[in-house]
């Protein structure tokens, strides 16, 4: 008898993001799921975790609590990091549009947005400095240049990279509730 919710060969199904009409709308959400570029460093990140509090146990055993202290407070700066890794990217609701990058958050109401849109640019790899040609989803601001404003997502981050399909389904998303909420919200 084949348990097709227990496998993972099943084939992606488009109705997946879908929102539900009984979803509440207010309620910040990220139209696609995290890559696997970020998931993968997420999850070396929390690997590194356990082995630092692991250490942190043996240090307490054997030596000074203040420095399984420290050691501890490294495990957790880690955890942090790691946790804050998986909510980077863009957030939507009705109240507006969130950019959220590792360190900074940075919300723009709707009232605020002209136009989400897609554009082929110089894109960075992974966020290094290298750049590479691709595409970017920008936010044009009616208080901004759009020269001033980072890129939403692009086809070479650490969610979209070897996922076009990806991308361009998340770009589509945004784009839409930017068209729904900017201009009759």
């Amino acid at each position: 008898m084949p348990l097709p919710f227990l496998t993972a060969d099943r084939t992606f199904e488009a109705t997946d993001d879908s929102t539900l009409p009984y979803d509440d709308r207010d309620r910040w959400r990220r139209p696609y799921r995290p890559g696997p570029w970020r998931v993968g460093a997420a999850a070396l990140c929390l690997l590194l975790a356990s082995y630092v509090l692991f250490a942190a146990v043996i240090i307490a055993l054997t030596d000074s609590p203040s420095a399984a202290a420290a050691v501890f407070g490294l495990a957790l700066l880690i955890i942090a990091s790691s946790l804050r890794m998986l909510r980077v990217g863009v957030w939507v609701s009705a109240a507006g549009l969130r950019h959220v990058s590792f360190l900074v958050t940075r919300t723009v109401p709707w009232k605020r947005v002209v136009a989400v849109r897609t554009v082929q640019q110089p894109v960075r790899w992974l966020g290094l400095p290298r750049t590479v040609q691709g595409q970017a989803l920008i936010l044009v601001r009616k208080d901004r240049a759009a020269q001033e404003v980072p890129p939403l997502l692009t086809t070479h981050s650490a969610d979209f990279l070897a996922r076009p399909e990806g991308f361009d389904r998340a770009a589509d998303t945004i784009e839409v509730w930017a068209d729904e909420y900017a201009h009759h919200g």
